[in-house]
């Protein structure tokens, strides 16, 4: 079974930047979707950014101008670039993937990504 490990989520203040990473167990990623996903407490998961097997990028509004999304296929990883964050960006990310339907999505862990002066 594949499996997703995320990394680079901590504690910034207002403004400052954070890459997450995260990287498949194994190869064949070339034609899934990947992408991140975000929970704040009490609130519901969220998407932030995805990215198609053909390179086509979505964004949620609320982070438009400020998160990039990428993928290297020969490392099997997907990053998100994240500037300008902002204490609302305060949440637990998870990424996946998936070959079709998000509802048969492949998850991470998660990581903590922590805004606050």
């Amino acid at each position: 079974q594949v499996q997703l490990e995320e990394s680079g989520g901590g504690l910034v203040q207002p403004g400052e930047s954070l890459t997450l990473s995260c990287a498949a167990s194994r190869s064949s990623f070339t034609s899934a979707a990947m992408g991140w996903y975000r929970q704040a407490p009490g609130k519901e998961r969220e998407l932030v950014a995805g990215i198609t097997r053909t390179g086509n990028t979505n964004y949620a509004n609320s982070v438009k101008g400020r998160f990039t999304i990428s993928r290297d296929g020969a490392k099997n990883t997907v990053y998100l670039q994240m500037n300008g964050l902002k204490p609302e960006d305060t949440a637990v990310y998870y990424c996946y993937f998936h070959y079709g339907s998000i509802k048969d999505a492949t998850w991470g862990q998660g990581t903590q990504v922590t805004v606050s002066s």
